[in-house]
């Protein structure tokens, strides 16, 4: 059953909200930074690219109705191969981030291919063919009768869609955490990619994983799977009418992420980069003393503590740091027993 506690996706791509008609369909995707807030809503803080397309069909020819005859750039915009203009964008992102007292979540790849062949088109993501064929057969009649649901709204000039995430490991992707300092603790170590589908209802557009390879700690090692519950799901809410097949989605999550760039090599060594990820790795690191002064109960703490932190040198804050962060647990711990 879905989820009905909403999560808001700020500014969503094009590619979440494409639709289908018996005249044509909308074709591409789009790539983002994306950031959090303390509630886990999500963020489109900049754009890697974004191309969709008006595919439309072939008109009066019998045995071609489901066939593109052309297509029409409806937006095209990316920066992909320009390493300076990404450094910029990397760099404005993450100070606003900061500035706006989010986190950054990593990079989303949403594809849409009206689903009209039978692979996926999200790098990572294998799937049976009987569900891609029913995939194929409802996004058809969903087109075909125009039902697809009209999500975005907007509130104080701001749009936004609501979305949900399913599947049995949904908290690698919705963070558990009470408030920003509990998810940044978490995401500061994460790295890895989930990749799933995003189908929508009248309400939210639902990203269900189909599979992922996030870990949370560098000795962790993720086990391949498929999420055989979230097709069942999808395939009873398709044969409903609750669901409605959009796209393909790809979070790669954490600072790491950035790494998973085309252009990671070449930008990397950039001094603007490196300076704005350092700021990041500061900020993280101020939530987290913030957070461990916040439990812990001791009189003697040194408002200082902070000033003296950021006195130490590289290897000296990563021990201090670790071992905060274990004080932490088990503060934790004793406070939920």
């Amino acid at each position: 059953m879905i989820n009905n506690l909403f999560l808001r996706f700020y500014n969503p791509p094009a590619a979440l909200l494409a639709s289908g008609s018996k005249e044509g369909v909308e074709l591409g995707g789009s790539k983002l930074i994306l950031s959090i807030d303390g509630d886990h809503n999500f963020y489109n803080e900049g754009l890697i690219y974004t191309e969709m397309s008006w595919a439309e069909f072939y008109k009066d020819i019998i045995g071609l109705e489901d066939q593109i005859d052309t297509f029409t750039t409806q937006e095209f915009e990316s920066i992909r191969e320009d390493p300076k203009a990404l450094v910029e964008t990397i760099v404005s992102s993450i100070k606003k981030i900061m500035t706006q007292e989010k986190l950054f979540y990593g990079l989303g790849d949403f594809e849409v291919d009206a689903f009209m062949n039978q692979n996926t088109v999200i790098p990572g993501l294998k799937l049976e063919s009987t569900l891609i064929n029913k995939l194929m057969e409802a996004h058809k009649e969903f087109r075909d009768t125009t039902k697809f649901p009209k999500l975005m709204k907007e509130e104080a000039n701001t749009k936004f869609i609501n979305i949900t995430i399913q599947g049995t490991n949904k908290e690698r992707l919705r963070i558990k955490g009470k408030n920003l300092e509990d998810i940044a603790d978490k995401l500061r170590f994460a790295k890895g990619f989930a990749t799933g589908l995003i189908v929508s209802s009248n309400k939210s557009a639902n990203f269900f994983i189909m599979n992922d390879r996030i870990v949370f700690k560098e000795n962790q090692e993720p086990e391949f799977y498929i999420d055989k519950d979230c097709i069942i799901i999808i395939e009873s809410g398709i044969e409903r009418k609750r669901l409605f097949p959009i796209s393909w989605f790809r979070f790669d999550i954490g600072i790491r992420s950035l790494k998973t760039l085309d252009l990671w090599d070449e930008i990397k060594d950039d001094p603007n980069l490196i300076q704005v990820l350092n700021e990041y790795n500061s900020y993280i690191e101020k939530l987290i003393i913030k957070k461990y002064i916040t439990l812990s109960t001791s009189e003697d703490i040194d408002t200082d503590f902070e000033k003296e932190f950021f006195k130490l040198n590289p290897a000296q804050r990563r021990k201090a740091l670790k071992d905060m962060l274990d004080a932490i647990r088990e503060l934790t711990k004793k406070l939920e027993e």
